[in-house]
């Protein structure tokens, strides 16, 4: 098991930032894909037309969103903390995927890289 720790800027507020990680209609806008999202804590999610799923475990408006994300067969908790900060204008995110399986650790790390924060980034330009 592997963490994957990425920093990423957004040219948008932390309310904004927020909106589209949190809004089921804001996130099929910037992903074109199908999801299911609520901030009810203990509520399930879906993102990526269901290549993505899990258990939404805390948030703080603005803040921070933490998940836990479901792997086939993995017993161990995977977590993911997204952390939203203002910096000049923009928003700083701090993630932390904790306990990401060994062997699909490079797509997951590409994939937050391009597919998730690309497409926020490109959707706030």
């Amino acid at each position: 098991m592997k963490t994957i720790r990425q920093k990423h800027y957004i040219s948008a507020t932390p309310e904004e930032v927020y909106t589209a990680l949190t809004n089921p209609f804001t996130i099929e806008l910037w992903t074109g894909y199908k999801a299911e999202m609520s901030t009810e804590t203990g509520s399930e999610f879906s993102l990526f037309d269901g290549d993505i799923v899990g258990k939404n475990l805390e948030f703080k408006e603005k803040e921070w969103i933490k998940q836990q994300w479901y792997f086939d067969g993995e017993v161990e908790e995977s977590i993911v903390t997204i952390y939203l900060k203002p910096e000049k204008g923009n928003t700083r995110i701090e993630l932390i995927h904790e306990n990401v399986p060994d062997e699909v650790y490079q797509e997951m790390e590409d994939g937050w890289r391009k597919n998730y924060w690309g497409s926020l980034k490109q959707f706030f330009k």
